[in-house]
């Protein structure tokens, strides 16, 4: 089936996999770029938003570990969110505003509640824009601030809802990584290296290609979005995006979603807490144009159907059907907002 797409050049190539128990099946398809060398099962991909998966359950281990609560106010480590403001209107203008009716917590923050996010206000995402925010989309370009600058920048901006109210990706994640970092007293990529990376084995994931000469091109389309050569992905980011800016290889990603299935790295609690369905009915709802109908948000991954799973915009995706156990991983260099229906239905089928 896959054969075909890279046969008729909609991507360069891919990589699936497939597990379930002690079975594991892996195809390696095309190119690493259109004109580029034949792609390896060791290939280094951009897998976007799959970090928010792997940053969730960085925040569990901090709370499995007593070191964050998951409904105390996250100002007591990030002070630049005491005083939240909120539009009176969603859609209304920046500077008619009211305060928020609680604090932001960390359980907002893993479940997309924390009232900012993708956002329909254009007033809003022209701000986020100007502030050099990078919130939105895979991170091409990155944005050139510092943690600490970062947070106090998005402190200017008010939230479009009160937290707790609706669901809106992904800031959460962002703002995720630099509370890790605060709680840990280390830098988020030494924090994940240290606690999930190495116990896992996952020795090419990071923020930065580990050897260049695995790594692959992205596209939108047929058009280069970051070569392989010259990439952004090939120097140390100045902020980590916790939210979309992982590199990693489909044997270190499986390492990490057989780790969540089968435990060791988090308490059951903490899994069954992240791969659980967060969301009020009315909150579903107003989400389903972006997840999916029936499908609801976990944290840092979708949920539904008896799947939890996530995509990552630069052309991934992953589902766990844990009722068999079963694991599917699929990594391409093509947006997915550039495939056509047809790919993307029969490659968000579990086990293909």
């Amino acid at each position: 089936m896959f054969q075909t797409y890279v046969d008729n050049g909609l991507v360069p190539g891919l990589i699936s996999l497939v597990s379930r128990g002690d079975e594991t099946r892996v195809e390696v398809l095309g190119k690493m770029a259109y004109d580029g060398p034949e792609l390896q099962r060791d290939s280094l991909f951009r897998v976007s938003s799959f970090t928010k998966s792997i940053i969730a359950a960085a925040t569990m281990i901090l709370v499995d570990e007593l070191r964050l609560s998951m409904d105390a106010p996250v100002a007591d480590v990030l002070p630049e969110l005491a005083h939240p403001v909120v539009l009176r209107q969603p859609d209304g203008p920046l500077d008619d505003t009211v305060p928020a009716e609680r604090p932001i917590t960390a359980r907002d923050l893993l479940t997309f509640r924390l009232g900012l996010g993708e956002s329909d206000n254009p007033a809003l995402r022209q701000r986020e824009e100007e502030l050099d925010l990078h919130t939105f989309g895979p991170p091409v370009p990155r944005t050139a601030l510092e943690p600490d600058e970062w947070m106090r920048r998005l402190a200017t901006l008010p939230l479009q809802y009160q937290p707790g109210e609706q669901w809106l990706y992904s800031t959460g994640s962002h703002v995720l990584g630099v509370l890790i970092a605060r709680v840990a007293g280390q830098p988020l990529e030494e924090f994940l290296r240290d606690r999930i990376f190495e116990p896992l084995g996952m020795r090419d994931t990071g923020f930065t290609a580990v050897d260049p000469a695995r790594l692959t091109t992205a596209y939108v389309g047929d058009d280069v979005l970051d070569p392989a050569t010259g990439s952004q992905w090939l120097t140390p980011p100045s902020f980590p995006d916790a939210s979309g800016g992982l590199i990693s290889t489909v044997d270190d990603f499986h390492a990490f979603t057989r780790a969540l299935l089968n435990g060791g790295l988090l308490s059951p609690a903490a899994v069954a807490e992240m791969t659980t369905d967060q969301l009020t009915p009315a909150q579903r709802e107003a989400a389903s144009g972006f997840l999916g109908p029936e499908t609801g948000w976990g944290y840092g991954m979708s949920v539904g159907g008896g799947r939890y799973g996530w995509a990552g915009g630069l052309g991934s995706l992953w589902s766990t059907t844990p009722a068999d156990g079963t694991i599917s991983i699929l990594l391409t260099q093509r947006a997915l907002w550039t495939w056509p229906e047809e790919l993307f239905a029969e490659a968000s089928a579990p086990a293909w």
